[in-house]
């Protein structure tokens, strides 16, 4: 181990341990059938898992929940790359507008947010008050300054406007230059966007609970209502809650890759013809 190694190794395993016991925790609450005044659950049992995946109320919400989800960040990626990647090479005089515009949700509170939209959209030519749609479109508007951060700082790592205007330099169209040369070398701060925008709609209650209550039934809603039926019951949904988060991540890091080593691959089949 090289010198001045293991003072960041202790740190880390110090972090890992302290982010782990709370988790650790819930996992046993989950499969214990007693647990009064021992350190660990007295007896056993599946029986929580069982009742709660037996549940079709619990799959419905779950997949709910991953639906809206995925379709609000892939929203927001389709909207906001082409945005940024124009903005940043053509009309860099409205970058800090921009930025201002995507800042806006951190300071708007989920509250008084959630109540304007129930107002603006409870009636008029478009009643989506109570529907999976208002979801989407307030999803899609507080990730915004996520997926404007990580994308924007890639552009800005790999140099865009050199890039294109070395692409066009050597006969690439505008499209073909976004398409091959820039989505492919900013993947790695989309990727982290997307799964941090997921991570926190994933847990997000407030806006879910106030603008769809109990018409939408999302797992975040599902969760608190069966908080309070049985704490060994909600532990068991907070560990099949993170065993989700935990596999999309998963797969979703996968694709990227696969997408990532597709487009590299077609760029140097490109350069060689």
């Amino acid at each position: 181990m090289k010198k001045g190694a293991a003072f960041p190794r202790v740190i880390l395993t110090v972090t890992m341990i302290y982010l782990l016991i709370p988790l650790l925790a819930t996992l046993l609450y989950s499969v214990a059938n007693s647990w009064q005044n021992t350190i660990l659950p007295e007896s056993w049992t599946l029986r929580w898992f069982q009742e709660l995946l037996t549940d079709p109320r619990f799959t419905q919400s779950l997949w709910r929940t991953v639906w809206i989800c995925l379709l609000s960040v892939g929203l927001s990626v389709v909207v906001m790359l082409p945005t940024i990647f124009i903005v940043v090479v053509y009309l860099p005089r409205l970058e800090k507008l921009l930025n201002i515009l995507v800042l806006i949700p951190y300071a708007a509170p989920a509250v008084v947010m959630a109540v304007g939209l129930i107002k603006l959209y409870s009636s008029g030519p478009l009643p989506i008050a109570g529907t999976m749609w208002i979801l989407v479109g307030v999803y899609f508007v507080a990730v915004l300054p996520y997926m404007y951060q990580g994308i924007r700082n890639s552009m800005r790592t790999v140099r865009t406007v050199d890039l294109i205007e070395a692409a066009e330099l050597l006969g690439a169209s505008k499209l073909t230059a976004f398409r091959r040369i820039i989505v492919p070398n900013v993947l790695p701060g989309i990727r982290v966007s997307v799964l941090l925008s997921f991570s926190i709609l994933f847990g997000e209650f407030v806006l879910a609970n106030l603008l769809v209550g109990g018409q939408f039934e999302t797992i975040q809603i599902y969760l608190y209502h069966r908080l309070s039926e049985s704490g060994h019951l909600a532990s068991a949904v907070v560990i099949c809650y993170f065993l989700v988060i935990l596999v999309l991540s998963g797969i979703l890091l996968a694709l990227s890759g696969i997408l990532g080593r597709d487009s590299t691959a077609a760029f140097k089949k490109g350069s060689e013809q």
